[in-house]
């Protein structure tokens, strides 16, 4: 007890109860009905996030957060237990499952795999922490791609004010939704949301981004009110079911006959279309810099423009911020994407070994650019060449499907893996890691596994370890 109360009275022990011990009491209060749901599942989102920011990673296919130090155990526990009060809050679609983990009986790590972290990062999606329209940890930007949020239209909002045909639109996600309201205006479509809630704002901001529109928080003149707009071209951008809802309105705008007819037509073929045709890439500039390294920008004045090709990008399956870098147009001035060389190098590999539409995004993207550069001049050409055959030329395995017999303590064992990832991570000492994770089945068994490769020692040898939850065969 002395011990427990020492090492309690240090702030840097108390911070990892005091936080999850709060949680536990908000959540507990929202399940009896005594705090509202949605602001419960918003603040606990947006705590969780904050921690897996500091001490956690977001991969492809996991999110696991790191809990060490003294007394690690009780606060992973804590956090275990807040983690089961907010799946009773969830919709029955979106609970998920976690694993955790022991490493040197001093490290807790709170993971979830597969399926299970896929639901995961449909909550921090809408609930990690933004500002200006964009999430606060680059790490966040993974949580995009899982999103799956609901539009709906309030038809028997639909009405005629003295200027505009508006309407209210509702955007959801993992229980978290805003009501938008919809302006059919003289020459565009606008949808708004304001607030002298700035949170709410981006929140909106956020749910908004999750349906494909690229939206910034902005702040009214001088007054204490936030907003966040978009109008026809980046509504045109978002996904299928935001712009079939705007379809929809504009329809019954016209058959109420509040709409010209004509322009409704343009507009309705816009939301058709959707994003620019993979055909139709605007003009990037491709050349060497100073250094030697190729530079592949595309600059425009138009905040549309450069959300658009955004867009496209991750469409693509490029990652802001690891793949290219965006910057919006100020006072006048031109903003660009600018596609980093990792980011052409994965287009390539895309380009092989992609499925569907991204495989096919990512062939016309490589082969415009490799068309550009030619256009340039023989270096900008084979510096463009040499990254996009080096991506191509990476490797691929694929574990899912592997079947076989081990034989392991003088018994032979059937194992089948039924799907695995790799990805890259880093150590709580800031060592560069390889963990492959894969779901087998041992014996008829199905198990979830872990190998962690990393370098150690004066000789900076690479050791691996492994991992099994705990129901694998014979402990394994």
């Amino acid at each position: 007890m002395y011990c427990l109360a020492r090492d309690c009275a240090r702030d840097a022990v108390v911070r990892k109860f005091v936080e999850p011990a709060l949680e536990l009491v908000m959540l507990d209060k929202a399940l009896r009905g005594e705090f509202r749901k949605e602001e419960a599942l918003l603040r606990l989102g947006e705590m969780y996030a904050t921690a897996l920011a500091g001490d956690g990673t977001v991969g492809r296919r996991s999110v696991m957060l790191a809990v060490g130090g003294e007394l690690g155990g009780g606060a992973a526990l804590l956090r275990l237990a807040t983690l089961h009060l907010l799946n009773q809050l969830l919709p029955d679609g979106l609970r998920f499952g976690v694993r955790t983990y022991v490493e040197w009986d001093r490290y807790y790590y709170i993971a979830a795999h597969g399926e299970n972290a896929t639901k995961l990062k449909r909550f921090l999606a809408v609930t990690a922490p933004s500002a200006g329209g964009g999430y606060l940890s680059e790490k966040f930007n993974e949580l995009v791609k899982e999103a799956r949020v609901e539009v709906q239209l309030d038809k028997d909002s639909i009405r005629l004010t003295k200027r505009n045909v508006a309407a209210d639109l509702t955007i959801s996600e993992a229980g978290v939704g805003v009501k938008y309201n919809v302006y059919l205006r003289k020459d565009d479509i606008l949808l708004q949301f304001q607030s002298t809630d700035r949170s709410r704002v981006e929140l909106a901001a956020r749910l908004l981004r999750l349906a494909g529109v690229g939206a910034e928080v902005r702040k009214e003149g001088g007054r204490d009110e936030w907003y966040v707009r978009a109008t026809t071209d980046k509504l045109a951008a978002g996904r299928k079911e935001l712009r079939d809802a705007l379809a929809e309105f504009v329809k019954k705008a016209v058959k109420s006959g509040w709409v010209d007819a004509d322009k409704a037509e343009h507009w309705l073929e816009k939301l058709k279309r959707g994003r620019v045709s993979a055909e139709d890439w605007p003009k990037y500039y491709v050349g060497l810099a100073r250094s030697g390294a190729l530079m592949v920008i595309f600059g425009s004045t138009s905040p549309d423009s450069i959300e658009r090709e955004a867009q496209r990008l991750r469409d693509m399956g490029l990652e802001e911020g690891r793949h290219f870098v965006r910057k919006m147009p100020e006072s006048g001035k031109k903003g660009y994407v600018s596609i980093l060389k990792e980011g052409l190098a994965y287009a390539a590999w895309l380009s092989v070994h992609g499925e569907g539409e991204q495989r096919r995004l990512a062939a016309e993207f490589v082969k415009y650019i490799l068309q550009r550069a030619w256009e340039e001049g023989e270096d900008v050409y084979r510096k463009a060449e040499e990254i996009v055959k080096e991506g191509k030329a990476r490797g691929y395995l694929k574990l899912e499907g592997f079947e076989g017999r081990v034989e392991a303590e003088g018994r032979e064992h059937v194992v089948k893996v039924l799907g695995g990832w790799a990805e890259f991570d880093v150590s709580r000492d800031g060592k560069k890691l390889l963990r492959l994770r894969f779901t087998a089945e041992v014996d008829g068994v199905k198990s979830e596994y872990t190998i962690t490769y990393g370098r150690y020692g004066k000789l900076n040898a690479a050791v691996g370890f492994a991992y099994a939850s705990v129901d694998a065969p014979g402990g394994r």
